[in-house]
């Protein structure tokens, strides 16, 4: 039957792009939950948040983000990406004209209702949200299968994971530093121990003075943190290189921070950012705490 054996090829011949469309096609869970579904991997990205963006140069798709928001400053090759908007108000005609395939954005920080309609308009959207150090390892590799480059994901969170792995092994287990960690001066804010902060200052051996808080962002009062007396006081401060917060608090000689000279200061990018470089910024919390654990009088 060589007329209906033509046939057949006919049609295995024109399923085969249809075939290898569907095996190229990328699925991934999001944080909140959420399958994005892309018909390949994305070629065209906008990252909606400074992490975002970082987490993306580190799974090693940066040249595929042709859009981003302001202070995604990390690594300097994102200053060059044209911006649209900033993480909390984005121009949405920018976007659009950006023709991205995929919109990387952060859960509890980007614009829901924009977000909303720009699905509406068929745009995929994947929500990021790490609750934990291991989220962000997690983030790398969803991200590195949306991009299309999962190895080079996979790689950068291996790496990730040995950094923290051997800062937990090295210090979680010594002997306590009680730590007020200050994120915003005014109004006075702390984290709790379900604050990725919070898991930072456990893995260092310190014991966070407000972790038990029901807030994941406490605000307690000057005087709650006087009374709590804390054997370290940590801050991002205002800026990379300003520690200005740290000066008020020597006001208050008697607390043991202040006597002991335990205020100390790890720029925000790196400690606050859910990108790979917490890593870095939790090396620094973990000598600090070290110092602090030096600076105790001989019993």
């Amino acid at each position: 039957m060589p007329g209906f054996r033509s046939f057949l090829c006919v049609l295995f011949s024109a399923l085969l792009p249809l075939a290898a469309g569907a095996a190229s096609g990328v699925t991934v869970t999001d944080d909140l939950g959420r399958e994005v579904v892309l018909e390949q991997p994305a070629q065209r990205i906008v990252s909606l948040t400074p992490h975002l963006t970082e987490l993306l140069f580190a799974a090693g798709a940066g040249e595929r983000i042709v859009g981003t928001v302001e202070h995604a400053d990390y690594p300097p090759p994102a200053l060059k990406i044209p911006r649209v908007g900033t993480a909390a108000h984005l121009d949405l005609e920018r976007i659009l004209e950006l023709e991205p395939d995929l919109l990387l954005a952060w859960a509890s920080g980007s614009p829901r209702t924009a977000l909303e309609r720009l699905e509406r308009l068929g745009l995929a959207v994947y929500y990021s949200e790490p609750a934990d150090l291991a989220g962000i390892a997690a983030d790398l590799r969803r991200l590195g299968r949306l991009a299309g480059q999962p190895e080079v994901a996979e790689a950068a969170a291996r790496a990730f994971e040995a950094e923290i792995d051997a800062l937990r092994r090295n210090h979680a287990h010594r002997r306590p530093v009680t730590v007020f960690y200050q994120v915003w001066d005014r109004p006075l804010m702390t984290v709790n121990d379900g604050h990725l902060i919070g898991e930072a200052i456990r893995l260092c051996g310190g014991r966070n003075l407000f972790g038990s808080e029901t807030s994941l962002v406490p605000r307690p009062d000057r005087e709650a943190v006087l009374a709590a007396d804390p054997e370290a006081i940590v801050t991002g401060g205002p800026g990379e290189d300003r520690p200005d917060w740290l000066q008020p608090w020597r006001e208050w000689g008697a607390l043991t921070a202040v006597r002991r000279d335990n205020l100390f200061f790890v720029p925000p990018s790196l400690l606050q950012r859910h990108t790979p470089r917490i890593a870095d910024g939790a090396l620094m919390l973990c000598e600090a705490l070290e110092l602090a654990r030096a600076r105790r009088p001989e019993p």
